[in-house]
């Protein structure tokens, strides 16, 4: 490698680390309001939110890695234009070809760390998700200690706490239980306490009154308590052991074991030939998009006034990439012997780059071509 490739390649890796945290950065903030909102609300501590938010992470570098790998092949391309040092690199002799070696490292590295995160990374991370999401979920002590609000902890079971003091004390505490569709019950209290005696969790309420309704008899009984016990724990989902989704299982087993999850969870054949090729173009779409940020900013000549309109070019061909990638993914859902399909916008990608450096290494063709364009526009 080169003293010039070396100083190429430092420059795309330092500003792709630079827009991988920006775009990072914008999404998590994005997507971390809604998830603060549902977690706080759900009665969960900011350790919980913190703990899922870290688990998203993997999800969100893959998502924005290959928009930070074309900024960064865009933005290096271009501000070494502007300062000429393409110019004088492409005067000495070096062709377009041999200045995109360091290019061509670079989508090679990127891609190694995508294969780290979609192939190994990401899916650990969703199963680990998805169990937590389960187990709180099942945590009905955290989500009723909510204050001021209608809670619905499990159907037809309402459950409003006026308000929690510092010791624990619960205050002003309503309970609906209308499981019972022939008698149905209400309790009120002044004071309640949460209790785990080891059987279960239960709502010790002090000073209350019970209404009980027998809609058989069409009757309304009350009662007063000095204490009673209500039993919370048959609230939590005992199911915690939740369905994974396809995002959740690993490389491994989708490689050697598709038959047996076919039937043990009921994906079809081409969802799972789908999953696992998609992890891996995910690796594949990083070298493409390198390689046509730097080639389509190779058209354009030296000028003052930058490459926008090569810069404008490649972010078409970036939009084409990713909505074809979007629209192959389905057939091979329909179809699991067209896998194949789920590469060819990288092999796209890589053929185009590959033109643009054809017709930038031959600047003559560029020349006849504006010629003949001239030439019709005249006649």
């Amino acid at each position: 490698m080169s003293r010039f490739d070396g100083y190429f390649l430092r420059q795309l890796l330092i500003l792709f680390g630079f827009f991988t945290l920006i775009l990072v950065g914008v999404f998590w903030i994005t997507r971390s309001v809604s998830l603060f909102d549902r977690v706080i609300s759900g009665g969960q501590s900011a350790m919980v939110f913190l703990e899922f938010t870290a688990l998203t992470l993997p999800t969100l570098i893959r998502t924005v890695m290959p928009m930070a790998v074309f900024a960064a092949a865009v933005y290096a391309t271009n501000r070494l234009s502007r300062e000429s040092e393409l110019t004088v690199m492409l005067a000495t002799g070096s062709s377009p070809w041999r200045l995109a070696r360091a290019v061509v490292l670079f989508g090679l590295v990127a891609g190694l760390m995508m294969a780290s995160i979609s192939v190994f990374l990401r899916p650990a991370s969703v199963d680990l998700l998805e169990k937590r999401q389960a187990e709180v979920a099942g945590d009905v002590t955290a989500q009723l200690l909510n204050e001021g609000e209608f809670l619905h902890p499990a159907s037809d079971v309402t459950v409003y706490i006026g308000g929690i003091d510092l010791d624990g004390t619960l205050r002003e505490v309503f309970v609906s239980d209308r499981r019972d569709k022939t008698s149905p019950v209400s309790y009120s209290s002044q004071t309640a306490y949460l209790v785990n005696n080891g059987s279960g969790i239960h709502l010790v309420m002090v000073d209350g009154v019970a209404l009980r309704q027998d809609r058989q008899g069409r009757t309304l009984s009350s009662t007063l308590f000095q204490d009673a016990s209500y039993d919370i724990s048959e609230l939590t989902s005992t199911d915690n052991a939740a369905e994974r989704s396809l995002e959740a299982i690993p490389t491994a087993e989708l490689l050697r074991d598709r038959a047996a999850i076919a039937a043990a969870e009921g994906f079809t054949e081409g969802a799972l030939i789908d999953e696992l090729h998609q992890r891996f173009s995910w690796i594949t779409i990083c070298i493409a998009v390198a390689m046509a940020g730097y080639a389509t900013l190779m058209l354009g000549s030296f000028s003052r006034f930058g490459l926008w309109p090569q810069i404008f070019g490649a972010f078409i061909i970036l939009v084409l990439l990713e909505g074809m990638r979007g629209f192959v993914s389905p057939l091979v859902i329909e179809d699991p012997k067209l896998w194949l399909l789920l590469y060819l916008p990288a092999v796209m990608g890589i053929l185009i780059s590959c033109l643009f450096l054809l017709i930038a290494g031959r600047p003559l063709l560029r020349v006849r071509a504006r010629k003949h364009s001239r030439a019709l526009s005249q006649a």
